[in-house]
């Protein structure tokens, strides 16, 4: 068994002799795939060191210890990294691994369409098979950081003879090719985080297909339980005055971490709460100190959760449905928070602009908690997931589960 000392003492003894500020961000990066450190719990063969899940945070803290900048981070890391571990071949891990470690290659995520709503096992994107490659047609929204993505992980559905969750495959996807359009989408909070993507005959290789074809929805919903137990990726912590690599990484950081700098609002802003009852004297009204406790009460109950669920991946467990719990219990938050605030501001809640309440952020709050229910899967289908996989109730009536999906009535 290995001992955390152990480790804590080699990454420490490591990082002495290697770390150096003054060194190319991408030759640092490309030294941590080829040692492992940058990912210890990683199998060797793919840039990790073999180590328990659970030690991960050890060497992460040596690395904090003395400034040392890590792998990329974002959805590339959180997302796709761990679902090509999971059902990518070895040329697939080989070709596209390293890339998202460096930060030389940036993803996104081509899942949700316009036409199916919640019901992803139910996307009409087509991919046709042509020699050698796939064409694919059809169009995705909510898609993350498209615009910058130079790939993308993409559902497709390639056979309409079987049911519809039979049908899909999963792709790697080049974003860089003719008959990709991507167009941002203005939200109503004045941010544009989002993106719709259109695919007019763009083309993918057999080579990228992630599994078999038709076992895309299998290859999805490890991406989908490292996303709800994720929900929004954490930006990393740099040392102050760390030099110039440091500086480069920081860089990066901000620009990669611009896209969602109004997730905060979208989570409520539970810091801003008792704070904004004071100043304008409303926590002593006893119905809004009934809501500031149970503020609290949910904020505690929610990182309780979260909590449970590192311990469980630092116990090496997959994510399961204790992520669809925590995505809940956020989405209970933000919208707590939506109604304690409102309640704080009455009708000041509505105004924004810096002169405003928490220099706007309290508006910006009650028209961006709408997306926590949405983002990351509806809270409705989080209630799918605990009712069928942690109560055992019975799946919800589906009249296309049997049919062949080219029969099933759609939309």
């Amino acid at each position: 068994m290995v001992k955390a000392d152990e480790v804590r003492d080699e990454a420490r003894t490591w990082l002495e002799e290697n770390w150096d500020p003054d060194r190319p961000l991408i030759e640092w990066r490309n030294l941590l795939a080829d040692t492992g450190w940058g990912t210890p719990s990683w199998p060797r063969e793919w840039h990790g060191r073999g180590l328990p899940v659970s030690l991960d945070s050890v060497v992460a803290g040596e690395f904090s210890q003395v400034g040392a900048v890590g792998v990329a981070s974002g959805v590339s890391m959180y997302l796709v990294a761990p679902t090509l571990l999971a059902h990518g071949s070895d040329d697939i891990k080989r070709r596209f691994l390293r890339p998202i470690l460096t930060g030389e290659h940036k993803w996104c995520q081509l899942f949700s369409e316009p036409g199916s709503g919640s019901d992803l096992g139910g996307l009409t994107t087509r991919a046709d098979r042509d020699g050698d490659e796939w064409i694919v047609n059809g169009q995705k929204v909510w898609n993350s950081g498209a615009h910058k993505a130079a790939f993308g992980i993409l559902m497709a559905r390639t056979d309409w003879d079987v049911p519809k969750h039979r049908g899909i495959s999963y792709f790697c996807f080049p974003m860089d090719q003719p008959g990709v359009e991507v167009r941002p989408l203005r939200q109503m909070n004045g941010h544009a985080s989002f993106n719709e993507v259109f695919f007019n005959d763009a083309r993918v290789s057999h080579e990228n297909m992630v599994g078999e074809p038709g076992e895309g929805w299998r290859v999805a919903t490890t991406t989908l339980m490292h996303e709800r137990s994720a929900v929004a990726t954490k930006r990393p912590r740099f040392a102050r005055d760390g030099g110039p690599m440091v500086d480069q990484a920081r860089r990066e950081a901000d620009e990669y971490f611009a896209t969602y700098k109004w997730y905060p609002q979208r989570a409520g802003r539970s810091n801003l709460v008792r704070p904004e009852a004071a100043r304008t004297g409303r926590d002593q009204d006893p119905l809004v100190r009934q809501m500031l406790a149970r503020v609290e009460t949910v904020r505690k109950i929610s990182d309780w959760t979260l909590s449970r669920a590192r311990a469980a991946r630092s116990a090496g467990k997959e994510p399961g449905p204790e992520g669809s719990l925590a995505k809940l219990n956020m989405s209970l938050m933000s919208r707590l928070c939506n109604t304690t605030h409102t309640a704080i501001q009455q009708a000041h809640g509505m105004l924004s602009g810096p002169d405003t309440a928490a220099e706007g952020m309290v508006a910006e709050v009650l028209i961006s908690t709408p997306a926590m229910s949405i983002a990351g899967g509806t809270d409705e289908i989080q209630h799918n997931i605990i009712g069928e996989r942690v109560l055992g109730l019975p799946k919800e009536p589906d009249d296309s589960r049997d049919i062949a999906y080219k029969d099933a009535r759609r939309n």
